[in-house]
């Protein structure tokens, strides 16, 4: 009996062991076969895709491909996206492009790539929570070799007096208002809630000299980070140029406002990353405008510090919200919006909401007056707007509870009209325009400094697919009437000019860390793409022997038009940059 009763406990441990291994057979294949679901998925999408594509190429001439080179799109959502069209579109990951070239999309290869998406159930393939396809962002240089071939960044871990500092001591940023609820939440501030003008989420009440500060917490999850200098394309420097200078911007201590950046370039100097190329492969972000770097003078009177003017500096690759016409050191991006969605539905879904809204004025005007000897274009938009209430919307931002500093009211406010006017204020550019993009205003500019010669990576060169120019001479002189010229523009040329602006839209928002946005690229990878594209540039100029040690100042004087047009030639914009 007790033989008996051992021979039954060693049966039932072995039936056991049988049923277990059974069941981890079925959960590997069965996870092969979700795998196998995933490429097979991948696969059909992107066939489908090259097969539209290369129909697309063999149907247009070279002259039209040469044209386009710079755009690039590619859109599915669950949210029908907006129709693509040829032309300045969003760009797409470079992960998820099919191959090295950009490709384009009509309407009708939309509607076909749309029912691919349909049939293949996209939703519930996302949603599963196994790997993702695009994997998580390293540090360690271990991402995927191929698609970060070419792309791997290097961050500097600079002193903390540089960056930590600055935000740990926040409440000392600004001596007319606390920054320390700006910097929080990665640079974006509070979450807005309020359902009745934005969705509750991938909104944020972001304060505009933040762009430093995201930038920086973006680049901590960017897919080609290395801890590896010698495998970088490009080295950024993490330094909060910006929040820095404010400090001082009202202060007669010239020496406080340059100490960091004279400590900085000195630290900078001593690295073996800086010593390769001299530092013509750092970039840094400063969230200011051009102006508050480039102090020219040694008096107390003097504005900002001297930073761009560095020789360390005239080396680098600078990113600001505001670039010089007259210096190629600096590029400019975009401000900050409200608006940094976590997925690529969130973009599709508000694009979708703004193309669909009722405006009922023409045009409208946000902004604070500025004394008519000073700024003559303002008060000629302020009095042709109140002349026509009818037509135009005003917001005046002057008051004590300034209005314009309220998301809600900004945001409602551009979402009723089809032009939004963006004269120059206290410097050619204005965070407002940004806000009119995202509202789906068309922006109205009348100098050519404010977005054409400024955001050469993000908006299209053919400005007038997008935006309205009315020279500001013309309107101060009193023969021109800005409601006549935006009166003039057929229906149909309006809807269009909607639509490049909507879709604009991707280009010029900064996305949330750490997000899930998989397709589109947002206002960070179209700068990093412009960053990498620009040391590369530099690279092979010193590879044929080129000098890029010097740089010729009447020449730079020009930039704007090299920006612009390429070369130096005679340009009809000549009087609008003339210095003064």
């Amino acid at each position: 009996m007790i033989g008996r009763g051992s021979n039954k406990f060693w049966y039932i441990i072995l039936a056991s062991f049988l049923l277990w291994f059974l069941l981890l057979f079925f959960r590997h294949s069965d996870l092969q076969n979700y795998n196998t679901q995933v490429s097979l998925y991948r696969t059909h999408f992107i066939d489908t895709y090259e097969s539209y594509s290369v129909h697309k190429s063999n149907n247009n001439n070279d002259k039209e491909i040469k044209h386009q080179s710079q755009d690039i799109h590619a859109k599915e959502s669950v949210v029908a996206p907006i129709p693509i069209e040829i032309g300045s579109e969003p760009k797409i990951k470079k992960d998820v492009r099919p191959d090295n070239h950009q490709k384009y999309l009509t309407v009708n290869e939309t509607k076909s790539i749309n029912k691919v998406f349909a049939s293949t159930d996209y939703k519930n393939l996302t949603s599963v929570s196994v790997e993702k396809i695009n994997k998580q962002p390293s540090i360690n240089g271990d991402s995927d070799s191929e698609s970060c071939s070419g792309r791997y960044i290097y961050m500097h871990r600079i002193p903390r007096q540089f960056n930590e500092d600055l935000i740990k001591h926040c409440e000392l940023l600004s001596e007319w208002s606390n920054m320390c609820i700006f910097v929080s939440n990665f640079g974006f501030g509070p979450r807005l809630s309020d359902a009745s003008f934005v969705p509750k989420t991938g909104w944020f009440h972001t304060n505009q000299f933040m762009l430093e500060v995201i930038f920086h917490n973006r680049m901590k999850t960017y897919k080609c980070l290395t801890n590896d200098s010698s495998l970088a394309s490009a080295i950024f420097v993490p330094y909060y140029a910006g929040l820095d200078v404010a400090r001082y911007l009202w202060d007669s201590n010239n020496q406080m406002k340059d100490y960091n950046p004279n400590s900085l370039t000195k630290w900078l100097r001593k690295r073996p990353e800086w010593k390769k190329l001299s530092g013509r492969d750092h970039f840094l972000v400063a969230g200011r405008i051009t102006w508050d770097f480039r102090r020219t003078t040694d008096e107390a009177s003097g504005w900002g510090n001297k930073l761009m003017f560095l020789p360390e500096s005239k080396n680098m690759t600078i990113l600001t919200i505001e670039s010089s016409p007259w210096h190629a050191n600096d590029f400019a991006i975009p401000y900050p919006s409200y608006f940094h969605p976590s997925t690529d539905e969130q973009v599709y879904t508000w694009q979708n909401r703004v193309k669909n809204l009722n405006r009922k004025y023409l045009f409208s005007f946000a902004g604070g007056p500025r004394p008519p000897a000073k700024d003559r274009i303002r008060a000629k938009i302020v009095e042709q707007c109140r002349f026509q209430t009818k037509r135009c919307k005003l917001l005046e931002c002057q008051d004590k509870g300034n209005k314009c500093y309220k998301p809600v009211n900004v945001m409602k406010f551009f979402q009723t009209s089809s032009f939004c006017l963006q004269p120059p204020g206290d410097s050619y550019t204005r965070r407002s325009t940004f806000d009119s993009i995202l509202a789906g205003c068309i922006p109205v500019f009348f100098h050519p400094g404010s977005a054409y010669v400024q955001y050469s990576w993000h908006f299209p060169k053919d400005y007038t697919k997008y935006s309205v120019f009315i020279p500001e001479d013309e309107v101060n002189n009193g023969n021109t009437s800005i409601e006549s010229v935006l009166d003039k523009i057929p229906k149909g040329k309006r809807i269009a000019m909607r639509e490049q602006v909507i879709k604009l839209i991707p280009g010029v928002v900064y996305g949330y860390p750490n997000s899930s946005m998989e397709i589109l690229e947002d206002a960070f990878d179209i700068s990093i793409d412009g960053v990498l594209e620009r040391v590369e540039n530099i690279r092979r100029n010193i590879r044929e022997g080129k000098n890029v040690s010097s740089v010729n100042e009447e020449k730079e004087e020009f930039s704007w038009k090299k920006n612009l047009i390429g070369t130096s030639a005679e340009h009809d914009w000549e009087k609008f940059f003339r210095k003064q």
